[in-house]
Order: structure tokens, then C-alpha cells, then sequence
């Protein structure tokens, strides 16, 4: 695996141009891989961690392959009986981490894209949904569309000031 995914790191770290070359290797490399996902109705009724597990949970549900050890980035999923462990910056440190990162942040981007094309004007294609000026900027100009997270502080602000 390792000759095969040497340039594999934490996603964080890859452009998105390395991202996407290395996403098609990943999968290939792999025996499975699925993602698993969370709605932003979950997100601000459970919080970002507890969907997040949600999110893994729904993945390894999803699997071809019933597996039979979890390498998990920083978090235990506490629904899945699997034995497993959590490494904090897991994705820096674990191969297999990382390239899950990869797979995981490349669906999110191609999500965000969609989602642009859907509420043209957020700018979802460039900023992918992160806190940048720009981003804010559509939020005081439009407002909030319905996949804005309600429980992200300036949402919330903003809709508590009406």
C-alpha cells in the first residue's frame, strides 16, 4: 500500500489538483471504501462530532466487507461494535487515515459543487462551505439558503437578529 500511496497525506495539506489526481489511486487501491454523510438537519440537532460518527457509522454500514478493525481520526465511534482505535491527528500519522481524508474531502468538494450550482451566488464551488470573507459576505447580501448549518455561530447570529 505503501508503494502504491507514498504521496497519500493528511488532505489538509494536498491542493485540490493532488486531491483529485490521487482519489482514482485510493480507491483502486483499496478491497472497499464508501462515505458516509450527515445532513446539516443532524448536524445542528446532534452536533458536528456526534453526526460525524453518525457519518461513519453510515459508511461502515455501507461496506462490501464487514471490516474487522477501525483506524479512526481522533474520534471513537462508540455505535460500532468493531474493535478500533483512535489516533488524534490520525490523518498525519496513519496511511490509511490520510487516504480516507482524501476520499472524504474530495466527496465534500464535489457535494459543494452541486450545491453551488443549486444557490447560485454563495459561492460554494470556491470557498466548499468554509467561514472565508467571502462566504460571509454572501450571508449578509442573501442571507442563509436551506443547507446553511443553523447551529454555526454566525448563521445563528444572523437569523437571532431578525
Amino acid at each position: 500500500m505503501i508503494k502504491l500511496l507514498g504521496g497519500v497525506q493528511d488532505s489538509k495539506r494536498m491542493t485540490p489538483l493532488q486531491r483529485n489526481r490521487w482519489q482514482g489511486c485510493i480507491k483502486s487501491a483499496t478491497i472497499s471504501w464508501t462515505i458516509g454523510s450527515s445532513t446539516h438537519q443532524e448536524i445542528d440537532k446532534l452536533g458536528i462530532v456526534p453526526a460525524t460518527c453518525l457519518a461513519m457509522q453510515r459508511a461502515i454500514d455501507e461496506m462490501v466487507y464487514e471490516p474487522t478493525y477501525l483506524l479512526v481520526d481522533y474520534i471513537q465511534i462508540s455505535s460500532c461494535a468493531c474493535p478500533q482505535i483512535s489516533l488524534p491527528k490520525g490523518d498525519c500519522r496513519s496511511l490509511s487515515i490520510a487516504a480516507a481524508s482524501v476520499l472524504a474531502k474530495t466527496a465534500r468538494d464535489a457535494y459543494m459543487v452541486e450545491l453551488d450550482k443549486r444557490f447560485s451566488g454563495y459561492g460554494f464551488a470556491r470557498h466548499k462551505g468554509y467561514g472565508t470573507r467571502q462566504h460571509y459576505a454572501a450571508l449578509a447580501e442573501l442571507g442563509p439558503c436551506p443547507v446553511h448549518r443553523y447551529s454555526f455561530r454566525p448563521i445563528k447570529d444572523m437569523v437571532y437578529a431578525f
